[in-house]
């Protein structure tokens, strides 16, 4: 008998069903995960599952004695206490039983009232059967590597995921549900979970955007679309082939049918002659068809996502020169050098606490190093997504977040209705007039895709996107970025969109070091993983030439240098101003055809000037070099 058997369940909240006759069985030993769009019941398929919720119709059959639990995508609000009172509760029943034991051991002293009571409470334990359950508390927190005694709202978002998960699995559940585990974990943690997962249930059933996790766990995925949900047993790949497959053979049965439709319309129109003879057999099965028509929901169309183009930045976009950053006297960044360079797609990778986010305000400029030098490129129009969601404002409507009070947008150019940019995004027109607060996760994270591409850009500043996207908007938003005209800076714990954007990465290998590889986590593990000391991409090293000192100390700027030095900024801000004038010029259509062999002489002018600039970037940094060294000799003390 299969663990737990959905048949014909139907679920509706006042709009179109949630589910319309969907089964689904699930077995021991199977490894279930449910794809589908934001909004198609993937969460509530959950709750059903746990008996949270009831179906309208149909019913959930549940093997005698099954034990479920659920991990939320959220944690809820209501949680509170130590760690250790977290994850006892868990057990259910026992929970007051046991936060009692564990209190009264952790504060007896010499009491006799608490060693009596203490006693008591143990007395009740035995007769309970709470001694293994107290030896499966130990051992969950063990095996989470947690501290029992540590306030659950003090824990960071990763730590307080990973002590809802030991609450799921310290009651031994026969089948555990869990709604992305990966949110909030950092990749060690997320490649810590691919080995516990197996191992923590007879059965799984989950819902995950992660593609790597998605691919070493799932023996079966189930796609939820329209109210249905289509079993395909195999791996990841497989299911992309056959659910594209399933798809176009449903379009090509939609179009024959729709063809036999318009045919049988145009007869039941014919004059009076044709409606004396019509066959009334022929008549029912016409209003059949209607009605099969006007039941067939139409699949939601694809997101369609343009970021705003801001002008051309200069070639470096950002230069960090030995940079340095502390916290309470931790250090985070520990001279870091590198160069950001227009059209990068760069990769932070590191566990939570890392600093990551704190690079990204050295690079933007929004914070200062300790010590080390941070330089901005000119024309720099940087956007931001936050992965806190911290510009939404959950009391307005979708609109309002978007466009303030206006009902148009412009995206390159174009003026466009407000309505018709969201749907884009998969915003329909009542969802579009929805306070945010109603929104899911998912649908909160496009909203701020739809908010941040509104504006013009030529940098793009991602902290964690990919939270609760479903997997088709993931894969849209990595093309998105692929073909993004400037730069990308992404910090992102997903693996295979690491991979799959990025051209090199900035790793936070520990103690504040920060070491740049080409490619993206695969790429950096590989290397990392076969031993060899990570090496700065050779690419993307700068040497410079060096001037020897003289005997009696630093060389001090002739009097020619510190003219070239001073003369310097406005050479770059001036190459970097025709530099983007040639570039658009040869963006522009009309110039190709007007101007026949000038195009080759433009191009040409492009690139000597992209050398041009960087020779004098070079240059400024050497030249300031000497000149910093020189006055820093000057203000030692002598002797």
């Amino acid at each position: 008998m299969s663990l737990i058997d959905v048949q014909d369940v139907s679920l509706a909240f006042g709009g179109p069903p949630v589910f319309d006759g969907v089964d689904l069985r699930i077995e021991e030993g199977e490894r279930v995960c449910v794809v589908g769009r934001n909004g198609c019941g993937k969460s509530t398929l959950l709750k059903l599952l746990a008996g949270e919720l009831e179906p309208d119709g149909g019913r959930v059959v549940r093997r005698q004695g099954l034990r479920v639990a659920r991990l939320a995508q959220e944690v809820p609000g209501s949680v509170s206490g130590t760690v250790y009172d977290v994850v006892a509760a868990g057990l259910g029943p026992l929970f007051d039983l046991l936060r009692r034991h564990h209190r009264l051991s952790a504060g007896l002293g010499r009491d006799p009232a608490a060693v009596a009571e203490l006693a008591a409470v143990e007395a009740e334990m035995e007769a309970a059967g709470a001694w293994q359950a107290q030896q499966r508390i130990s051992a969950t927190l063990s095996r989470f590597s947690l501290r029992p005694d540590a306030v659950f709202a003090d824990l960071s978002g990763g730590l307080r995921r990973k002590v809802m998960l030991a609450r799921a699995v310290v009651g031994d559940p026969h089948l555990l549900l869990l709604d992305e585990p990966t949110n909030h974990l950092d990749i060690e943690a997320i490649a810590w979970l691919e080995q516990f997962l197996p191992a923590a249930a007879p059965a799984l059933c989950f819902v995950t955007h992660d593609r790597s996790l998605l691919r070493r766990l799932a023996t079966r995925i189930v796609h939820l679309d329209r109210g249905r949900a289509r079993s395909f047993p195999g791996d990841y790949d497989n299911y992309l082939r056959r659910l594209s497959e399933h798809l176009a053979e449903e379009e090509a049965r939609n179009r024959k049918f729709d063809r036999r439709l318009a045919a049988e319309e145009a007869w039941i129109r014919q004059g009076i002659k044709a409606r004396r003879t019509r066959n009334e057999g022929r008549v029912r099965a016409l209003l059949e068809m209607r009605r099969e028509r006007e039941e067939r929901r139409a699949r939601l169309g694809r997101a369609q996502m343009e970021p705003g183009r801001g002008g051309l930045s200069g070639r470096i976009v950002a230069r960090l020169e030995d940079v340095s950053k502390s916290f309470s006297g931790r250090t985070v960044i520990d001279g870091l050098t590198t160069t950001v360079l227009r059209g990068d797609r760069i990769g932070i990778i590191g566990p939570n606490g890392c600093g990551k986010s704190t690079l990204l305000r050295l690079i933007l400029g929004e914070l200062a190093p300790d010590s080390g030098r941070v330089r901005l490129g000119s024309n720099l129009e940087p956007v931001y997504f936050d992965q806190n969601r911290a510009v939404l404002d959950e009391e307005k409507t979708v609109m309002e977040n978007v466009a303030g009070g206006s009902d148009t947008v412009e995206i390159n150019g174009r003026r466009r209705h407000l309505i018709g940019y969201l749907g884009d995004f998969l915003f329909g027109p009542d969802r579009a007039r929805s306070p945010v607060r109603m929104l899911s996760g998912g649908e909160k994270n496009r909203l701020l895709l739809a908010r941040l591409f509104a504006r013009p850009s030529n940098l793009l500043v991602l902290d964690e996107p990919t939270n609760d996207l479903d997997l088709e908007t993931l894969e849209l938003l990595e093309e998105v970025l692929l073909n993004y005209h400037g730069t990308v800076l992404l910090v992102s714990h997903d693996r295979a969109f690491i991979d799959n954007v990025v051209t090199s990465t900035l790793v936070f290998e520990g103690n504040g070091r920060v070491v740049e590889h080409v490619g993206g986590y695969s790429d950096w593990l590989a290397r990392n993983g076969g031993g060899s000391r990570p090496q700065r991409p050779a690419a993307r090293e700068k040497k410079r030439p060096a001037r020897k000192p003289s005997r009696s100390g630093p060389l001090k700027l002739t009097f020619r240098e510190e003219r070239e030095l001073e003369e310097l900024p406005a050479r770059i801000e001036a190459l970097e101003a025709e530099q983007e004038e040639l570039a658009a010029r040869l963006a522009d259509p009309d110039f190709y055809r007007d101007s026949g062999s000038g195009v080759a002489e433009v191009s040409s002018r492009l690139a000597r000037i992209e050398a041009e600039t960087e020779q004098a970037y070079r240059r400024w940094d050497e030249l300031e070099k000497i000149r910093d060294a020189w006055l820093a000799a000057r203000s030692r003390p002598a002797g």
